[in-house]
């Protein structure tokens, strides 16, 4: 099964089921789930890296040519796209819920296989808007599927996540998942408990949807119709999301191998650097954070040995990435075979995979109570969302929070540092209160799920750039041909194949006048 699960991220020969997805004599559902999940996980990186290029995350390091469209975002069809990836993970849950659907013995894998698939088409609308869903994945039955409406597909999307959670309450004998299914939740639970959690992560992305189209005027009746039904008992994740086949050295967590170092020991990504626009969230610049600084941020506050950074276009005098240490590893690199774990984003080859974070879950919760959408104290999610951010940070590849960190004391202390600033101290008006969340949410989203803090961004215009401020102030790239006042782009266009394969239903985007229909003006 281990070899099993990873052939699905180095191995086409797995993934051949793909070119025939109706047919169950390839492949036993059972083995498709847990391969579907780890791709999902190698997805989140790759998304995770469109976020962060757009979103003020990283720049571009000294010594390198060809960044392009990265520093002008004079974007080609498909550039930072993961469109082929995606609709591949997603022919994954398709299989699986067709060689499961109406099969009691395997209710629990047909309702996971359908969370997954609301899971991964948000994440494509989210980046490009309309896209085929209603006659994707038919393979040789339809190879020019018409482009769904992106609203309409978001509703469609709610509606699925209750029919999944409602396969699960409702089934009679289904077959436990456990962690030879699910490398998520499976690991040393009881069926009824991974289930449990399996529900609380379906409302968690439900939520997430409806906060995102929240303040579409179209869709107000649906929105407060959902929030209305929506089920505050089950509740939200209680704990990360968390994917975790069994990675190690030779075969890496895909964070790790992206952002950290390559299995003979060498830096993975030479080529980019954290931005000042981020690096102020914790030096002082904006926000004063020592606790999650130093265990994100290679020499983190160390005036002699400066953490490498750079302003997205800034091409002459940028800092080079150093030679042996990735600006997001905090541990020791004693030699290319020597490398220890460490806290952070970056921990070890073995860590998990985060899929969806419970700082996140917090932070969501928070935005829907601030708003008088769900019932409960918005400042204590609020907080919870930072608290849950520290104890990810501070979690070893383990899973264990590391021994020598104490999450409630420097919580508090971050809360005192910062108490003068309405981006911690929760204070104001409804819309300093959202700006605080979505600010929050941004910092804890830092080169995990970039792509969410980005999609915020669009939404609500938190945090705050001004492309006339300074480098801790203007998240835009200062090459930028955006026509937009933010000098930021909107979208990603679609990938070339599509206007080769299916141009009758394809249409041409424009990256600075298009926008995602819950995208703020």
């Amino acid at each position: 099964m281990f070899a099993l699960l990873f052939s699905a991220t180095s191995c086409e020969k797995y993934l051949d089921i793909n070119d025939n997805p109706n047919d169950p004599t390839v492949v036993q559902p059972e083995l498709v789930l847990p391969a579907g999940l780890v791709r999902t996980a190698s997805l989140a990186v790759a998304y995770n890296t469109y976020g962060a290029s757009l979103g003020g995350y990283i720049a571009n390091a000294g010594g390198f040519s060809g960044f392009g469209a990265l520093l002008n975002y004079n974007f080609t069809p498909g550039f930072l796209s993961n469109w082929g990836g995606s609709y591949d993970n997603l022919l994954d849950y398709k299989y699986v819920i067709d060689n499961s659907e109406g099969v009691d013995e395997l209710a629990y894998f047909n309702a996971v296989a359908k969370i997954m698939t609301v899971y991964g088409y948000q994440l494509l609308v989210d980046a490009h808007g309309d896209i085929p869903y209603t006659a994707a994945l038919q393979s040789d039955a339809n190879t020019t599927p018409a482009y769904d409406n992106a609203p309409a597909i978001y509703q469609d999307l709610v509606n699925k996540l209750d029919e999944a959670i409602g396969i699960i309450d409702n089934a009679q004998f289904p077959r436990a998942l456990g962690f030879s299914a699910d490398p998520m939740f499976g690991e040393d639970r009881e069926p009824e408990e991974q289930m449990n959690l399996w529900k609380q992560f379906a409302n968690t992305v439900k939520l997430r949807l409806l906060i995102r189209v929240s303040e579409v005027p179209a869709l107000q009746d649906f929105v407060n119709s959902e929030f209305a039904s929506f089920d505050e008992e089950l509740g939200i994740l209680t704990e990360d999301a968390i994917v975790n086949p069994g990675y190690e050295l030779n075969k890496p967590n895909p964070t790790w191998s992206s952002w950290g170092y390559t299995t003979t020991g060498n830096v993975a990504t030479s080529s980019r650097v954290p931005t000042y626009y981020v690096y102020g969230y914790y030096d002082g610049n904006k926000l004063t954070d020592p606790g999650r600084g130093s265990v994100i941020y290679n020499d983190f506050g160390d005036g002699s040995r400066p953490t490498p950074l750079n302003q997205l276009g800034v091409e002459q005098n940028n800092p080079p990435i150093r030679a042996n240490y990735s600006p997001w590893y905090t541990g020791v690199r004693e030699s290319a075979s020597n490398i220890s774990n460490a806290l952070g984003i970056v921990k070890g080859p073995s860590q998990g995979q985060p899929i969806l974070l419970l700082s996140e879950a917090y932070f969501l919760l928070a935005e829907a109570q601030l708003r008088g959408l769900l019932s409960g104290d918005a400042e204590e999610s609020f907080e919870a969302g930072i608290a849950a951010s520290f104890g990810y940070l501070y979690t070893t590849v383990s899973g264990t929070v590391d021994a020598g960190k104490d999450v409630d004391e420097d919580v508090e202390t971050y809360l005192t540092d910062n108490s003068g600033s309405t981006l911690v101290n929760f204070s104001g008006n409804t819309e300093q209160k959202t700006e605080a969340i979505i600010t929050q949410k941004y910092i804890a989203l830092n080169m995990i799920h970039s792509h969410e803090g980005w999609n915020d961004y669009r939404r609500t215009g938190y945090p705050r750039t001004n492309p006339d401020a300074d480098r801790y102030n203007n998240m835009a790239s200062v090459n930028s041909n955006s026509t937009r006042l933010d000098e930021l782009p909107t979208i990603l266009l679609y990938p070339q194949t599509e206007f080769a394969y299916n141009p009758t239903n394809v249409r041409v985007l424009n990256q600075f006048s298009d926008l995602i229909f819950w995208a703020k003006q």
